[in-house]
C-alpha cells in the first residue's frame, strides 16, 4: 500500500492529508520495519541498523498501545488494513 491510497483511505478525518495521525504515523513506521527487515536479511551484522529497527518497532507499539486504549474500532481497522498481526476472534 502506497502513502497516497493509505492517506486517501484513512482522509475521512477534517483534513484531507493528516499526517500527523495516529494512523498515518503508524503506517509510516510499518514501511520502515518493512524495509529495514529485508534489509537485516542481507546484512546479518549491521547492528546500527538492528538497534534502529528495534527503537521503532518501540515507537510503533507504543503508538497502538495508545490507540487501543484510545479507539478500540479504529485500532482493530489499522490492523487490518496494515496485516501487522492476526486479531483475537472469540
Amino acid at each position: 500500500m502506497t502513502k497516497k491510497s493509505f492517506i486517501s483511505v484513512i482522509s475521512h478525518e477534517e483534513k484531507e492529508e493528516n499526517r500527523g495521525s495516529v494512523e498515518f504515523q503508524v503506517f509510516c513506521f510499518t514501511n520502515k520495519i518493512r524495509r529495514l527487515t529485508s534489509h537485516l536479511e542481507l546484512h546479518k551484522k549491521d547492528y546500527s541498523s538492528q538497534r534502529g529497527l528495534r527503537k521503532i518497532l518501540g515507537k510503533r507499539q507504543r503508538l497502538l498501545a495508545y490507540l487501543s486504549k484510545k479507539d478500540g474500532v479504529r485500532y482493530k481497522e489499522l490492523i487490518g488494513q496494515l496485516n501487522i498481526r492476526k486479531l483475537k476472534t472469540r
